[in-house]
């Protein structure tokens, strides 16, 4: 049974980092891409960052790149979003799915991934 956990969200201040992590059982990782999607209140999902497990290469959209950064490690069978200088605007939760392949030109699309978790949800509040 696939299964993606994410956890790691929190309340924090702007200017402030987390560590979100993201737990995949029922499948081997190495071969899975990893994704980092984000829906606020009223808004649509946002993919914000790719991970390809077995070779690193890593995806950003504009507005996160130089502040998160995405990982991956198949033996831990987990991948990682480190956020840092947080603003009011990353508040969403956040949801890590996986992809059977390569995350390519079209990473920020929902509908290139094949499993989701629930979630984790992120507030970056004064």
């Amino acid at each position: 049974q696939v299964q993606l956990v994410e956890s790691g969200g929190a309340l924090v201040q702007p200017g402030e980092s987390l560590r979100l992590s993201c737990e995949a059982s029922g499948f081997s990782l190495r071969w899975y891409s990893i994704g980092w999607f984000r829906q606020a209140p009223g808004k649509e999902r946002e993919g914000i960052s790719c991970v390809v497990i077995r070779d690193g290469s890593t995806y950003y959209i504009d507005s996160v790149k130089g502040r998160f950064t995405i990982s991956g490690d198949s033996g831990k069978k987990r991948a990682f979003l480190e956020m840092t200088n947080l603003k009011p605007e990353d508040t969403a939760t956040y949801y890590c799915p996986a992809n059977g392949g390569h995350c390519g030109d079209f990473f920020y699309d929902p509908m290139e991934y094949e499993y989701w978790g629930r979630g984790t949800q992120v507030t970056v509040s004064p």
